[in-house]
């Protein structure tokens, strides 16, 4: 059976302790407009996926009710930077199970001011889900007083420009890149626009990484209504439905930590066997996507990311990103939002927000980001401890 976005919705990314509006306020706007993209009510809304990391059990209620109280089941999810993307996973595998018509996969955070923790070192590291994760850099790396994330990352680019001889002009390059497309989103967090040299010269938050590759911490929410066909069908929604043609989670397997290498720990093995099962699925290779939503976390997850979707050949990702082929005018746009590093990164929104991007892209609503012709969108939905989601949508 066959499952369909036909309504998205978001609210603008801000910096964390910006406003004074709750989770459950962000999430009744994004959920609202979600609903009216689809040009239908609450009250059509059989199931109800919610995804967040920082709030407490039973948020999803909290916010859902927002949108109606009409005793629905309401499934909070919580799977790291991944939440967005596995609560529209479990919207889809409901829908496409037969087990409903109609289910909204909805997103939010509330977060604090500062760099994501993770790992500190101290006396409950080993309780820590990602304990191995970060064991495997300590090994490798040792443990540094800079932010977790940042250290895993930014070892994987020291690995990277050893193996291969990635520059750091080339990682300044994705991060370039996306700041200058987020200038078009309205959603963004930041719409400011750098040059290679102004990120470079930026404060080091871990070797190679400065601050203006990494992502931000953010407020913020996002919503998909996803449906059956014969639910677009009877609500006359089939003009505006984009179809999740593949949609595929991998978890770790050995492979992210025989080597012993950070690139393998944050993920590109998961996401190149996620990205390999849902080409299958799909009928549909990397040479057919037009535009792609990934998760730039750091910039370096971005060149990681091009050779696991198979953009090109690993150790190949910093020449593909200096010669254009992933901005306008290229062979791909990537991340025309701006990405994670200048849209934001409010965790259990970014997957769904994703997917928003990708349903204006294809149905032809983006504006000033918009790409022509697209027509098959890929995003990109990444969480150490760890799951990878890569979900293929496709507009006839």
């Amino acid at each position: 059976m066959k499952s369909y976005v036909v309504g998205v919705g978001m609210t603008k990314f801000e910096k964390p302790e910006s406003g004074d509006r709750q989770y459950w306020d962000l999430a009744k706007e994004a959920g609202s407009r979600a609903l009216a993209d689809a040009g239908i009510a609450y009250t059509d809304v059989q199931q109800v996926a919610v995804g967040y990391c920082f709030q407490p059990s039973t948020a999803g209620q909290r916010a859902a009710y927002e949108l109606g109280l009409t005793g629905v089941p309401v499934y909070n999810v919580s799977n790291n930077c991944a939440t967005g993307s596995t609560a529209l996973m479990m919207a889809r595998q409901f829908v496409e199970g037969g087990i409903s018509d109609c289910v909204l996969a909805l997103g939010f955070e509330k977060m604090k001011k500062g760099s994501l923790g993770g790992a500190d070192g101290g006396a409950d590291f080993a309780a820590s889900p990602v304990a191995r994760h970060y064991g495997v850099m300590a090994a490798g790396h040792g443990f540094e007083m800079s932010p977790p994330t940042a250290q895993i990352f930014g070892n994987a680019a020291r690995e990277h420009m050893d193996r291969y001889g990635t520059t750091e002009a080339q990682l300044a390059a994705v991060a370039a890149k996306n700041h200058r497309h987020s200038a078009h989103n309205p959603f963004a967090q930041f719409q400011d626009v750098y040059a290679v040299d102004e990120i470079l010269a930026a404060r080091t938050i871990h070797w190679p990484l400065t601050k203006l590759q990494c992502s931000p911490t953010s407020d913020g929410s996002a919503a998909a209504v996803v449906v059956s066909e014969r639910f677009a069908q009877e609500h006359g929604l089939r003009d505006r439905a984009v179809e999740i043609a593949a949609q595929v989670m991998t978890t770790d397997t050995e492979e992210s930590f025989a080597s012993g290498s950070c690139i393998d720990v944050v993920g590109r093995p998961m996401s190149r066997a996620a990205a390999r099962r849902a080409y299958e699925i799909s009928g549909l290779g990397i040479e057919d996507v037009d535009v792609i939503e990934l998760h730039d976390c750091f910039s370096v997850n971005e060149l990681l990311t091009y050779e696991a979707l198979g953009l090109c050949a690993d150790g190949e990702s910093g020449k593909l990103v200096e010669s254009g082929a992933t901005t306008y005018g290229g062979r791909w746009v990537v991340n025309p939002s701006g990405g994670l590093i200048s849209k934001g990164h409010p965790l259990g929104a970014t997957g769904i927000a994703q997917a928003a991007e990708l349903v204006w892209q294809l149905r032809g609503e983006a504006g000033e980001r918009q790409v022509k012709d697209a027509r098959v969108g890929l995003a990109h939905n990444i969480g150490l401890g760890g799951a990878a989601v890569v979900t293929v949508l496709r507009k006839d």
